[in-house]
């Protein structure tokens, strides 16, 4: 289970592009909350705390409690919008979570134990991380941070696919029951060699 992470907001009014620049200005973030059976509320959050908090894995894909003047909102980030070149957030987009629905959410992988693994210790051999996150489905109860995917016995020529992963209790990934077509490699070893070997054929044929 996650931890759960509260930020302090503030509601404001839906206004034209104009005020929500002036809250930019004034080093406020403009944002909105909705789903579940409540209407969309306009909030504004403090810019230096979100994009301290946002530097963090847990800000995107943990429950976040949204405290509006002492109510708390349970929450996920859905959307976050950056300016194209400064170090500014422009908006953000925050879902309702309801403790009795499974939600669908992106979680980061964590490999732990490739440095000592057979592949990890192996000069020539080549450790590629196909994938840094996984979605999966879950009640909000068992919402992970993260997945540890621990690579201790991986070898020269491995192949480490979704349905590889130990999943946390409660926890399941929808692609793989859409079929064999969807589990989806994770982690490949292969020797450096071969690597090599596999550019260089599309040029001799």
């Amino acid at each position: 289970m996650s931890k759960t992470h509260e930020i302090k907001v503030t509601k404001r009014e839906l206004q034209r592009k104009g005020a929500s620049r002036r809250l930019r200005h004034a080093g406020v973030i403009p944002a909105i909350v909705y789903g579940g059976t409540a209407e969309p509320v306009a909030i504004s959050l403090d810019h230096n705390e979100i994009w301290l908090a946002q530097q963090n894995e847990w800000f995107y894909a943990s429950i976040l409690d949204l405290n509006l003047d002492g109510k708390v909102e349970r929450v996920l980030l859905r959307d976050m919008q950056r300016h194209p070149y400064k170090q500014l957030i422009m908006h953000l987009d925050f879902l309702r979570v309801n403790e009795n629905e499974a939600l669908t959410a992106s979680v980061p992988l964590h490999f732990i134990n490739e440095d000592t693994s057979p592949a990890g210790k192996a000069a020539d051999v080549v450790v590629t991380h196909e994938l840094k996150e996984v979605t999966i489905s879950c009640l909000p109860k068992d919402l992970p941070e993260s997945i540890e995917v621990d690579l201790a016995d991986l070898n020269a020529g491995d192949v480490v696919y979704l349905s590889n992963i130990k999943l946390p209790k409660g926890v399941e990934i929808p692609a793989l029951a859409l079929g064999k077509d969807h589990d989806d490699a994770i982690v490949t070893a292969k020797h450096g060699k071969e690597d090599a070997a596999d550019a260089e054929a599309p040029a001799a044929e």
